[in-house]
C-alpha cells in the first residue's frame, strides 16, 4: 500500500486537503468580498502578556502574524512531519505507525513550524495588521488603492495609515454602488461592513 493511500497517513492527508481548501476559500472569498482571513483575524484574542495563556499565544505569534498564516504554517509542518515519520517508520520497521499516535506526535512539529517560520514572517510584516488597532480608529482615515480595482461586490486592497503612521492593508469597496476605484486612487474610509471597509473618493487629496 502506498504512503498516500495508507490509512495510517489519513490525518496528514486531511492536513494537506485543508491547506488546499483554505487556499480555495480565500480566493473565492476575495471575489465575493468575504475573506476568511479577515474573519479569523477578528477572532484572535487580545494579548497583553500577563497570563500563561498569553505567553503561549505570543510564543506562537498569535496577534503578530495573520491568523490564516498561522493556521497554514501549522498544517504544513504537521503534514510534512507526519509523512516523513511514516516514511521513516516504513523504511526501518517495514510498517507504518498507527494513525492516532502518529497524529499526536506530529502536533509538536506543527507548533514548532509556526514558531520558527512565524518569527521570520513577523519580522517581514511587523504590526501591519488591521487587528493591531481599533477598527473604528481607521474610519475617517485616507488611503490608496494598491491592488486591483474596487467596485460593487468586488473588494480591492488599500493601504491606510493610522494615527501613529503605521500602514494597514484593508479590503475596501466603494460606498456608492456606481463608483469604481482603480489602483492608485486616493480614498477615504467611511464605514465597515462585515470584514470589509467602505470608502469614497478622497475629497481632500492633500490629506493623504
Amino acid at each position: 500500500m502506498s504512503l498516500l493511500s495508507a490509512p495510517e497517513t489519513l490525518p496528514f492527508g486531511v492536513g494537506f486537503a485543508l491547506i488546499v481548501g483554505i487556499a480555495l476559500l480565500e480566493g473565492l472569498g476575495m471575489l465575493l468580498s468575504m475573506s476568511p482571513s479577515d474573519w479569523l483575524n477578528d477572532l484572535q484574542p487580545d494579548i497583553d502578556g500577563d497570563t500563561g495563556l498569553d505567553r503561549v499565544l505570543g510564543w506562537l505569534h498569535i496577534g503578530k502574524v495573520p491568523a490564516l498564516v498561522v493556521l497554514l504554517l501549522f498544517l504544513a509542518g504537521y503534514a510534512l512531519f507526519g509523512y516523513s515519520l511514516q516514511m521513516l517508520a516504513h523504511g526501518l520497521l517495514g510498517g507504518y505507525v498507527p494513525a492516532l499516535p502518529a497524529a499526536l506526535l506530529a502536533i509538536p512539529a506543527g507548533l514548532a513550524t509556526v514558531r520558527a517560520l512565524g518569527t521570520l514572517i513577523a519580522h517581514i510584516v511587523p504590526r501591519d495588521e488591521t487587528s493591531a488597532v481599533s477598527e473604528q480608529s481607521l474610519l475617517g482615515r485616507t488611503g490608496v488603492v494598491i491592488g486591483g480595482s474596487a467596485r460593487k461586490g468586488l473588494a480591492a486592497q488599500a493601504r491606510v495609515r493610522d494615527a501613529h503612521g503605521r500602514s494597514h492593508y484593508l479590503m475596501v469597496e466603494p460606498d456608492l454602488d456606481a463608483d469604481v476605484f482603480a489602483e492608485g486612487t486616493q480614498v477615504l474610509i467611511v464605514s465597515k461592513t462585515g470584514a470589509f471597509y467602505r470608502c469614497i473618493a478622497n475629497p481632500h487629496p492633500d490629506l493623504i
